[in-house]
């Protein structure tokens, strides 16, 4: 077994290193990449589909080839442990070890309680929530009026999913709730400047901001968890089947993991689902040919009434809308990883400790897999077209065993969402607002997207 392991050490020495940009002498590339997030990645993938580098101390490679993705979260996913990034104080402080954070048996441990709660069948149970919050988060919406419908979207599914999560309504309270949401994640907007190294190791006045903000979204969370173990009552949302979770030793989730699974699913399921909303609407308000697609589709599906569990599967173009968004701008643009020991990938040497970016924002926009690349095209989405696709040509939601557990529960909640509000309104932008990219935790519009609200 030695022998092995030493010829494949030896192998991997071997190995070329990967061609890149030499960046700084002493920064790397770090400024490149802070000033320019998406064009230095783009620029990058002129050196090919394996491209090492330098930020600061820490040695990174991008990949851009499906293949060579998979090799890292699926095929070789033991190789690999999630980026420093993801493992920073601040991000540990935020999520603290649930699913998106945790390793090895604790990640399997914890993965095995939470799958229960997003079971189809529970999750389908959901759909009637979905609808009713979102017809109620319109219901006062006039026509002409101007909105930032970024920051509609982002209170309305703060409120699916706290009242999914908890069973609690905190439409009188989401705004506040989701501002300190917003702040907290700003700060990952600049995770390769000095900056972040500086807050992320110093009691710096970002961090004590970050740590308040975080306490307060602690104290909401706790109380709940506290109310619903005191009162001991199963009331059908995810929170219930966390709690009632046990593992084969009859042990179940303390408080400290139950608050960070909930975090996990708090910001994942209200922020990425916000923000693939808010893309669509955008991409449809450019696209008008495509909107007109779309509103023929809900009139022959619906004529008029609210969409239900059942339409789901007869909504095809409104699903070819969510697929075709979180192509173009997906909430989570780049996956981090890093490595465990030396390996191999593209017949590039890879040595242990390096970090290993991949980026859906480049690879899913690469002409070799999608034609017309730039292009918002949701008919591409044909169960053909699907078939043909290299495996990780596409993967908002990530992929292998640390794919994305929510990932039905937010393309239901984004179809039935885009439906409901659809049948009622269109949108078209307001011309002197400019819409530019935020590549923060997720991928945001920097100062929000302000629409003209206009009946259909």
């Amino acid at each position: 077994m030695n022998e092995v392991v030493s010829t494949e050490s030896r192998r991997n020495q071997s190995a070329p290193r990967a061609p890149g940009p030499k960046g700084h002498p002493i920064l790397g590339v770090m400024s490149d990449f802070s000033r320019d997030t998406f064009g230095f990645i783009e620029r990058c993938r002129d050196y090919g589909d394996v491209v090492s580098m330098r930020f600061l101390y820490l040695t990174a490679y991008f990949l851009y080839h499906p293949d060579d993705i998979e090799y890292v979260v699926s095929t070789n996913a033991k190789n690999f442990i999630k980026s420093r990034n993801q493992r920073s104080p601040l991000f540990q402080r935020l999520v603290g070890n649930g699913l998106l954070t945790s390793e090895g048996e604790e990640w399997k441990r914890q993965r095995r309680l939470a799958q229960p709660a997003f079971h189809r069948h529970r999750i389908n149970a959901y759909a009637e929530t979905m609808v009713d919050y979102a017809e109620r988060s319109v219901s006062n919406w006039q026509m002409s009026e101007v909105r930032d419908i970024h920051r509609d979207m982002m209170r309305l599914t703060l409120e699916v999913v706290v009242k999914t999560l908890f069973n609690a309504d905190v439409s009188a309270d989401a705004e506040k709730v989701g501002l300190v949401l917003s702040r907290i994640v700003t700060p990952f907007a600049g995770q390769a400047t000095l900056k972040w190294i500086m807050d992320n190791r110093l009691p710096t006045a970002s961090r004590r901001r970050f740590n308040r903000d975080a306490r307060a979204i602690d104290a909401i969370v706790y109380r709940i968890i506290d109310e619903r173990r005191n009162s001991k009552r199963d009331q059908g949302d995810l929170l219930s089947m966390l709690l009632k979770a046990t593992d084969e030793d009859g042990s179940g989730l303390s408080n400290q993991q139950l608050r960070d699974e909930v975090m996990t699913i708090f910001l994942a399921g209200h922020e990425t689902t916000a923000l693939t909303l808010s893309w669509a609407w955008y991409l449809l308000a450019l696209n008008p040919d495509s909107e007109k697609k779309f509103h023929a589709e809900l009139d022959e599906v619906l004529g008029g009434r609210l969409p239900t569990m059942a339409d789901m599967s007869r909504l095809k173009f409104t699903e070819m809308i969510a697929k075709e968004s979180m192509r173009l701008y997906p909430p989570a643009y780049a996956l981090g990883r890093e490595a465990i020991s030396d390996c191999e990938i593209g017949g590039f040497r890879v040595p242990a400790g390096a970090q290993v970016f991949m980026f859906q924002w480049a690879t899913q926009r690469d002409a070799r897999f999608f034609a017309e690349p730039e292009a918002f095209r949701p008919e591409r989405w044909t169960a053909e077209f699907t078939a043909s696709l290299p495996k990780y040509a596409y993967f908002p939601f990530g992929g292998g065993p640390r794919a994305c557990i929510g990932n039905y529960f937010a393309m239901m909640e984004v179809v039935l969402l885009l439906a409901t509000i659809g049948q009622r309104f269109r949108f078209s932008l307001v011309p002197d607002h400019a819409v530019t990219l935020m590549p923060a935790m997720s991928l945001r519009p920097a100062d929000g997207i302000k629409v003209s609200v206009e009946n259909r």
